[in-house]
C-alpha cells in the first residue's frame, strides 16, 4: 500500500468519523488518475457534485430511494459506517472489442443506519454510483420513487433519443442546443451524449447491472435531467403488432419489488476529453454483474448469412425463392454460400415455425434437416424466435432448439423495460447458456452489461439498423455518428449491415417488400463491419448479390466480429470516426463519415515499430459522391511512423487489412 493510499484511507476514515457526530458531511473522491473529482454531501439529502481539473462537469445532484412504507434511502441518513478501496485488475471478456480490459478505479461505500449502503466508484473515464440494500434477502423493497439527478453545468447540447412510450428503442435523435431547449417532461432513452458548451467534453449518462428493475430514461424536470422510469405492470395483454408481444394495459403506482438485500443499478456519467476515447469506453460492461458461466469454449463470435432483409429474394437460384417461397432447399442455398466462404453461421428469421408454437413447423422448412445439413458444412444455424413464446413456454422450446443442434436464437420483440420484463432477459441468457446457445437480443431495450455476466449474449438490436432502409430514411450515416457514441458504450449492436445496393440521399427510396437499398457508400457500408461493435453479425445482402463483388465477398467473409484490441484513432461526434482494431497478427482500420465529405489523416503508431507492412485499401471514389456503389481497392505499403490520409465521401468510409509485409 503506498503512501498516497494510506493518507487517502486516513482522510476517508477521518470524514467519517466527523459524519456521525456532526452534519451535514462531506466525502471526497478522486479518480486513479487524479483528473476527476468525486463530491458526496450528505446533508438533509444525499447529493453528489463531478468536476474535471477545476471544471465544474455536475453541479450537486440529489439522489434518493423511496419506499412505500414512507422510508426514503439518501434523505436525512446517518452514516454509521464508511470504507475506501482502489482496484486495478484485469478482465477478460468472451467476446467483444478487446480481449483484456483494465479495470481501475477509486471506490467509496458508505453504510446508512436506515439498511442500507450506496456506493460510489471512480474511473479515469466518468463516475457511478449505485444503492444497496443491506437488510435480509427475505424482506421485500418496494420502490414507489427514485431520485437520480444529473443536474449538468453549463447548459449542454444534448443528442437525445426522444420517445413518448415505455415500449421502443428504434427511435430517432433529437439534437437541442442546450438542456433549456427541451420541453418540460419530454424524455429519452439512456445512453445520453451531452457536450459541455466551456470545455468540450463529452459526457454520456447510462445505467449498469439492470435486474428486477425498471430501465432508466432521462426526463426534463425543474430544468434539469433526471431519471425516469416505467412503473410496474398490473395488467398484461397479448396485442401490438403481429397479436405476438406483451402490452401493459395498467400500471401499478410503484416501479419494483425487490428483496431486502438488492443491489440497484449503477448510475453512470461517463465523461471524455477527446471523442474518440468514447469509442473504446468499456464501464457499462466492467460495473456489470461479473461473469456466471465458467464453460465458454463454444460460445464463438462470427457472422451469419441471413435472408430476411433481402426477403429471401435470390437471383441465381435455380428454384422459387423469396419470402413466400421458403424451403428446406432455399436455406440449403444459403450454407453452401456460407460454407464456401467460410461463414460460420446462418440466421433463419421468421418463417420456419407458428410464431406461437415452435412444435408447429413450416411443412415447407424441414428445420431439422437445414440444422443437420449446417453441421455436415460445419455451419452452425440460429433460428429466429419472438420473446413472448420463450417466456410463456419456459425452457420447453429452448430444449428443442438445443436438440435439434441449433447454434443460438435471435429472441425478438421484447418491447419492454419495466421492472417485470428486465428478469427475463437474463433468466433467457441462463436458460440458452445452460443448453449451449448463443443468443442474439433484438426488439430490445438497450444492454446494461449483461453479457458480461452471460457472454454467450452477443450483440442487441436497441437503434435504428439496416431494417429501417425498408421504410424511411432514418437510419443514415448522420444517425450512426450519433449512436456510435453513446448506444454502442452499452454493448454490440445487431446492425445488419452488408447492403450491395448504396445510395445517396437524393436517389434513396425505401423498398418493402422487394430488394432494399442502403444509405451511404458501399465503402462506408464495408467499414461498419469494423467500426461498429457487433460479435454476432448478419449479412443483410443475398449470396447472389455478394457473389458478384468476390474482393468484397472476401473482405467481409474474413473480418473477425471479435477482437484482441481496439484502438480509436480519430473521430468526431455526429461527423466521423477512424478506428483500429488487432485480431492476431492483422489490424483492420474501419473509417465512417456523415454526410459531407471530408479528408482525415491518422498515424499508424499502432504498428509494430521496425517492420513494414501493406495495406489492402477500400475506399471512396470521387465519382461516389453521386454515385454511392463506386469504390477502389487497392494496395498501399505502410510504416509505422506513416500518416495516412484517406478520403471519405458524402457517406462514406473505407477500411484497411493491415498485415506485415
Amino acid at each position: 500500500m503506498n503512501k498516497f493510499k494510506v493518507y487517502f484511507i486516513g482522510l476517508a476514515l477521518g470524514l467519517c468519523t466527523t459524519a456521525q457526530a456532526q452534519a451535514p458531511s462531506v466525502y471526497q473522491l478522486t479518480s486513479p488518475d487524479k483528473q476527476l473529482t468525486l463530491k458526496i454531501d450528505n446533508g438533509k439529502t444525499l447529493c453528489y457534485s463531478l468536476q474535471e481539473a477545476n471544471n465544474l462537469l455536475i453541479h450537486p445532484s440529489p439522489i434518493s430511494l423511496e419506499m412505500n412504507d414512507g422510508k426514503v434511502w439518501g434523505k436525512n441518513g446517518e452514516v454509521i459506517g464508511c470504507s475506501l478501496t482502489e482496484t486495478n485488475e484485469k478482465v477478460f471478456p468472451v467476446a467483444g472489442n478487446h480481449r483484456e480490459l483494465t479495470n481501475c478505479y477509486n471506490e467509496l461505500s458508505l453504510k446508512f443506519k436506515d439498511g442500507y449502503s450506496v456506493i460510489f466508484r471512480l474511473y479515469n473515464e466518468g463516475m457511478a454510483y449505485r444503492f444497496c440494500g443491506n437488510l435480509p434477502a427475505q424482506d421485500s423493497l418496494v420502490i414507489v420513487h427514485e431520485e437520480a439527478t444529473f443536474n449538468l453545468a453549463d447548459n449542454p447540447s444534448v443528442i437525445l433519443p426522444q420517445t413518448d412510450n415505455f415500449t421502443a428503442w428504434e427511435v430517432s435523435n433529437v439534437l437541442y442546443q442546450g438542456v433549456s431547449d427541451i420541453e418540460d417532461k419530454k424524455y429519452g432513452l439512456t445512453p445520453t451524449l451531452f457536450t459541455n458548451p466551456n470545455y468540450n467534453l463529452r459526457i454520456v449518462v447510462a445505467e449498469s447491472d439492470l435486474n428486477n428493475y425498471p430501465g432508466m430514461y432521462l426526463r426534463k424536470e425543474e430544468g434539469t435531467m433526471k431519471g425516469y422510469w416505467a412503473p410496474y405492470p398490473k395488467k398484461i395483454e397479448m396485442g401490438s403488432w403481429g397479436n405476438f408481444i406483451t402490452v401493459v394495459k395498467e400500471r401499478e403506482n410503484y416501479l419494483a419489488r425487490t428483496a431486502g438485500n438488492h443491489a440497484f443499478p449503477w448510475r453512470i456519467a461517463i465523461v471524455a476529453k477527446d471523442d474518440k476515447d468514447l469509442l473504446a469506453n468499456e464501464m457499462v460492461y466492467l460495473l456489470a454483474k461479473p461473469q456466471q458461466i465458467t464453460d465458454t469454449d463454444w460460445i464463438r463470435p462470427g457472422k451469419a448469412t441471413w435472408e430476411w432483409w433481402h426477403c429471401a429474394i435470390l437471383e441465381k437460384a435455380p428454384f422459387p425463392s423469396g419470402h413466400t417461397k421458403l424451403s428446406t432447399q432455399l436455406y440449403k442455398y444459403y450454407i453452401d454460400f456460407a460454407s464456401e466462404n467460410k461463414i460460420p453461421y446462418l440466421l433463419v428469421d421468421a418463417g420456419w415455425s407458428n410464431v406461437f408454437n415452435h412444435a408447429d413447423l413450416n411443412k415447407n422448412i424441414d428445420i431439422k434437416e437445414v440444422i443437420r445439413y449446417g453441421k455436415e458444412k460445419q455451419v452452425g444455424v440460429w433460428l429466429w424466435t419472438v420473446a413472448a413464446t420463450l417466456i410463456h413456454n419456459p425452457h420447453c422450446y429452448l430444449d428443442s432448439i438445443s436438440k435439434w443442434g441449433a447454434a443460438g436464437v435471435k429472441i425478438d420483440f421484447f418491447d419492454r423495460d419495466d421492472a417485470l420484463m428486465i428478469p427475463e432477459y437474463e433468466n433467457l441468457a441462463k436458460a440458452c447458456a445452460e443448453r449451449r446457445l448463443m443468443v442474439d437480443f433484438h426488439g430490445c431495450s438497450k444492454p446494461t452489461g449483461l453479457h458480461r455476466a452471460y457472454p454467450n449474449v452477443l450483440s442487441y438490436e436497441a437503434m435504428r439498423c439496416a431494417e429501417c432502409f425498408k421504410w424511411d430514411t432514418s437510419s443514415n450515416p448522420d444517425y450512426q455518428l450519433q449512436c456510435i457514441f453513446a448506444r454502442m458504450l452499452g454493448g454490440g449492436i445487431d446492425y445488419t449491415p452488408g447492403s450491395m445496393r448504396n445510395c445517396t440521399l437524393e436517389k434513396f427510396k425505401p423498398v418493402d417488400p422487394g430488394l432494399p437499398s442502403s444509405l451511404g457508400t458501399r465503402a462506408h457500408e464495408m467499414a461498419m463491419f469494423v467500426v461498429l461493435s457487433a460479435p454476432f453479425a448478419s449479412l443483410c445482402d443475398s449470396p447472389d448479390a455478394y457473389r458478384k463483388y468476390p474482393d468484397i465477398l472476401k473482405l467481409l467473409a474474413e473480418a473477425p466480429t471479435s477482437w484482441d484490441k481496439t484502438i480509436p484513432l480519430k473521430a468526431r461526434v455526429g461527423e466521423y470516426a477512424v478506428v483500429a482494431k488487432q485480431k492476431g497478427d492483422t489490424w483492420y482500420v474501419g473509417g465512417l463519415n456523415a454526410w459531407n465529405p471530408r479528408d482525415v489523416s491518422f498515424a499508424c503508431s499502432f504498428l509494430e515499430p521496425g517492420k513494414k507492412y501493406v495495406a489492402e485499401v477500400f475506399c471512396d471514389k470521387k465519382a461516389s459522391n453521386k454515385n454511392a456503389n463506386l469504390y477502389e481497392r487497392k494496395a498501399i505499403q505502410i510504416e509505422p511512423d506513416a500518416m495516412l490520409e484517406m478520403s471519405m465521401a458524402s457517406g462514406g468510409g473505407f477500411v484497411l487489412v493491415i498485415r506485415e509485409q
